[in-house]
């Protein structure tokens, strides 16, 4: 048996998390599981809500083949909860039991088939929550950054946008000293929340451009992308006198290309924020020498599935199909197909949120047998991974495809003098996923994961790009990164 923990900083810290290790290994010897074929892997857990059990059972596929046998186990746990459970067996019983008998029956109601995490239904139910967010937001009572560490998002941080604009003035001036300067001025932020990143930088950018003296402000046209209409909407509402100097475009955060093509070559900054920790990801492994994608099928454990159901009025066999049904065409819709279960748009949404709160994923290890089979987006392969997955031993980490097919359509975006400024949750070394757990975890309605740094450094490099990492100026203490990209000197 096989058993690794991620030495967070809390193993040094709690005692009732080091306490909980004997009667951990007693529940797993005594399990009746082929400890011959078993790894135990420990998290600790950040996220309270997130889509994992206590502990649960992975099972390892023997080949390629999504019906293959089971080859052996991995049992993962959460050390946070279960330091806490009163009974450390107990909380264990589950998925040691499956690792025993070779399957489960316990109830739950399964939502979807096996399938990669970015193809999953939480990143329905992720894209459900930007497109009907005041929706959400109506039935709370609050605003989606309320739901943010610390109440609110980097991105309004006013000395920042300062920071970054007086560093745009200064390439700006050697520009427009040599006449290399065009007349329009192009800054497109990504992911535009509720528009206070905008009204901040635009705020900013006029204050400064009236001290400065030289009428870039005249010039600008800042670009607003976002997936969501109403969004859109919205954010154009929160910027105020800047009206004329702005414009939304609907866009789609992994295909860029069509709809901001116009933008190649002109771009002299793009700003993101808190946007690629949102976007769908698949997780791949190394461990004994084979490499590994993760698959995933979502789930509602039997407890809640029978609440939810007797709550709604729903027959429990129908959860599926309507949970389906809610992503597809959101809870307005919902609300008027099926009248005799949701009297209102307000009933959809407390369905919607009671099985988002109880939503889990269980897991299996699906083996590749060449990573050149398996694609991270349409245009990159996963041989791009070997230099990561062969850095470390064994490894589990993020493939951030969302993220890496938005960052590839994006840079072709830049002016040779332009960069991408991105604020966000980022891995910066693959030795990273040995220390810590770095999603999924939920922020109300919607997914939070860290983004595989190192493998946007590859890429970058790869179409003659520099990617740096660096602690949010303003707040060095956060785990929110700054990266910068732009073309290489």
């Amino acid at each position: 048996m096989h058993i690794d923990v991620r030495p967070t900083r809390r193993l040094r810290e709690s005692a009732e998390v080091r306490g909980a290790f004997g009667p951990m290994i007693d529940a797993v010897a005594g399990s009746g599981a082929d400890l011959d074929r078993m790894r135990v892997v420990c998290d600790w857990i950040q996220y309270k809500s997130n889509f994992r059990e206590t502990a649960m059972a992975r099972p390892v596929l023997a080949s390629a083949s999504p019906d293959a046998a089971t080859d052996s186990w991995e049992i993962a746990v959460d050390l946070r909860r279960l330091a806490a459970a009163p009974d450390v067996p107990a909380a264990m019983d589950a998925a040691l039991s499956e690792a025993a008998t070779g399957g489960h029956d316990d109830g739950r109601a399964w939502l979807e088939p096996w399938t990669a995490g970015s193809g999953s239904l939480v990143w329905r139910f992720n894209a459900l929550y930007w497109q009907a967010l005041a929706d959400w937001e109506k039935m709370t009572g609050k605003e989606y950054e309320q739901a943010l560490p610390g109440g609110e998002s980097d991105a309004r941080n006013a000395a920042a946008a300062r920071e970054l604009i007086l560093d745009m003035f200064k390439m700006w001036d050697e520009l427009e000293n040599r006449r290399a300067l065009p007349e329009d001025l192009y800054v497109l932020e990504l992911g535009v929340g509720n528009g206070g990143q905008a009204r901040t930088f635009l705020d900013e950018f006029l204050a400064l451009d009236r001290r400065h003296g030289r009428g870039y402000y005249r010039r600008l046209h800042y670009l607003m992308g976002d997936f969501s209409a109403r969004v859109l909407e919205r954010a154009q509402q929160e910027i105020g006198r800047h009206r004329e100097h702005t414009s939304g475009l609907v866009v789609e955060a992994t295909r860029l290309s069509g709809s901001l093509g116009f933008l190649a070559g002109k771009t002299f900054l793009v700003y993101i924020s808190n946007v690629y920790d949102n976007l769908p990801t698949d997780e791949v492994a190394s461990f004994g020498g084979r490499n590994y994608l993760v698959q995933v099928r979502s789930y509602l454990p039997a407890r809640d599935a029978n609440a939810i159901a007797e709550r709604f009025g729903v027959p429990r066999d129908q959860l599926p199909a309507l949970a389906g049904r809610l992503v597809r065409i959101g809870p307005e819709l919902v609300s008027e197909s099926v009248p005799e279960r949701f009297t209102d748009t307000g009933q959809a949404v407390l369905f919607w949120q009671a099985v988002w709160d109880a939503l889990r994923q269980a897991e299996r290890y699906l083996l590749l047998e060449g990573l050149d089979t398996y694609r991270l987006t349409p245009s990159v392969t996963g041989e791009i991974l070997r230099p990561l997955l062969s850095a470390e031993g064994d490894v589990r980490m993020h493939v951030s495809n969302g993220t890496l097919a938005s960052f590839a359509d994006t840079l072709p975006l830049l002016h040779p003098f332009g960069r991408v400024v991105c604020h966000d949750l980022f891995t910066t070394s693959t030795a990273d996923y040995h220390r810590g757990f770095y999603g999924p975890g939920k922020y109300d309605g919607s997914v939070v994961n860290w983004v595989n740094g190192p493998l946007l450094q590859l890429l970058a490099s790869r179409r003659g790009f520099d990617v740096q990492f660096s602690p949010f100026s303003q707040r060095p203490a956060s785990h929110v990164k700054t990266l910068t990209a732009q073309v290489r000197d």
